[in-house]
């Protein structure tokens, strides 16, 4: 017997899900800003979420827009040349980051916020191939 998802795919578009807004930070080192996808305001059926489950979904996100790399980022802390495989991630990529790390902060926007993580380069877990990928991906819930 098939189960069906609890889930069903984010129908926001890009720039809903990843608003244009400065972080007003620039890391340092070698680490990385990301952008974490902004929380829905409504349900795939058009209800209104309340506060709490926005704020649930907002600090369990985990899928990402990578804003801004610091300049040891991807680098051999040794020689301070750049990895053989090159960086990870740059800015614009979409990636999947580990969901307790980095330094979290929320900027207001619109009628809601928008969350930012400082990264150590090494957190990133995976790079996402597109848009289309990202949106069937949802947040890590804690069960």
């Amino acid at each position: 017997m098939a189960t069906e998802s609890k889930y069903q795919v984010d129908g926001r578009s890009e720039s809903d899900c990843f608003p244009e807004i400065d972080p007003g930070v620039q890391p340092q080192g070698n680490r990385i800003v990301v952008q974490l996808r902004k929380a829905k305001d409504t349900s795939q059926g058009g209800i209104l979420l309340v506060t709490e489950t926005k704020a649930t979904e907002k600090w369990n996100e985990v899928i990402a827009k990578v804003v801004s790399v610091g300049p040891l980022a991807y680098k051999d802390v040794s020689t301070l040349q750049d990895w053989p495989e090159g960086p990870w991630a740059i800015p614009g990529d979409l990636v999947r980051t580990i969901k307790y790390g980095g330094d979290r902060w929320a900027v207001p926007h619109g009628n809601g916020e928008v969350v930012f993580i400082v990264l150590q380069d090494r957190e990133v877990i995976c790079k996402i191939t597109d848009f289309e990928v990202a949106r069937k991906m949802f947040p890590a819930f804690v069960e």
